[in-house]
């Protein structure tokens, strides 16, 4: 398969619902294909070059929070000349399903995944980062980026976190099941999770193997994705990643830029605060004023101001 660029007109910003998936549904049918896979989901492809990113998302994600409102990979296709495999699912599914057993089985049947050079799994969020993991074992020699992954929501394994609870009647026994044990094939994984978010911590603590690379991302919180494109180093993890250049002092150097991300260092405000360092939350502001983020900044300085005796 040789690398190509795909020049497509994507232009999926304001559409409503079902029109964006009818655009997406057809550029993929002209440069790969498209299909349905059950009531929960569906699967586009991109046909491009030898390096394929495989992305699992939500549809409702995609639209609200992606600028141009369109799949990650769709941008590494055009740009990069990599194809591109999405998992769409139409609401918060874990992609626990057996229409999306079947499709994979069938990919490995045909082979498909022989095709490429590198591949890359990606998932953000617990779900979508759970799927990521998990589905990874149909690409023996893959490399996995789960950002703030779930490793299970089986009552049994992960009773002590209560949160999800309408994804617990999903299965989480049966095929693909438990993610921790589907890297095992991986040639890497990498688990980015915020270790101050306690149960987050704790299910990237179950992904225990030696080519799994920890990422701990403290204080940027349950939504990673946006962080990361809020920093602009999502898309350099990727690209390193995908030419096997990513590992954990990289990605600390790539982290360094959340000094610059005014919602990180809010964060690193209030915890100061709250962890007794009133002193360096105010050293932090007066930075921040001096870059001109007035707001919240200005009004935490003033607060944090030593008060003289009258």
């Amino acid at each position: 398969m040789e690398d190509r660029q795909l020049a497509i007109d994507v232009n999926l910003k304001d559409l409503g619902a079902n029109d964006w998936l009818g655009r997406v549904d057809d550029l993929c049918e002209d440069h790969g294909f498209f299909e349905q896979l059950g009531r929960e989901h569906c699967a586009g492809f991109l046909e491009a070059g030898n390096y394929l990113l495989v992305t699992f998302e939500n549809i409702q994600s995609i639209r609200e929070n992606n600028i141009d409102a369109e799949p990650r990979g769709f941008a590494y296709a055009r740009h990069d000349g990599w194809s591109h495999l999405s998992l769409f699912s139409f609401k918060e599914s874990w992609f626990r399903d057996h229409h999306v057993y079947a499709f994979f089985d069938r990919l490995v049947d045909d082979g498909f995944f022989d095709d490429f050079e590198r591949i890359i799994f990606h998932g953000a969020g617990g779900g979508a980062s759970y799927a990521a993991a998990a589905y990874s074992v149909v690409a023996p020699g893959a490399t996995v980026i789960a950002l703030r992954p779930q490793a299970t929501l089986d009552a049994e394994m992960a009773g002590w976190d209560p949160r999800y609870k309408f994804a617990r009647k999903k299965n989480f026994n049966d095929r693909y099941g438990y993610a921790p044990e589907m890297i095992d094939g991986a040639e890497r994984v990498f688990v980015a999770y915020d270790p101050i978010e306690r149960l987050d911590a704790c299910h990237a603590a179950l992904f225990r193997k030696p080519h799994v690379t920890a990422l701990p991302c403290a204080l940027l919180g349950d939504d990673l994705d946006q962080a990361f494109d809020r920093m602009g180093i999502h898309d350099v993890l990727i690209k390193l990643a995908m030419d096997g250049a990513l590992d954990r002092s990289r990605f600390l150097q790539l982290l360094r830029a959340r000094r610059y991300d005014p919602t990180y260092v809010r964060a690193l405000v209030r915890r100061l605060i709250v962890t007794g360092h009133p002193k360096s939350a105010r050293l932090v502001c007066e930075y921040m004023i001096r870059r001109g983020h007035k707001a919240f900044f200005v009004d935490k300085y003033d607060e944090l101001s030593p008060t003289e005796d009258i």
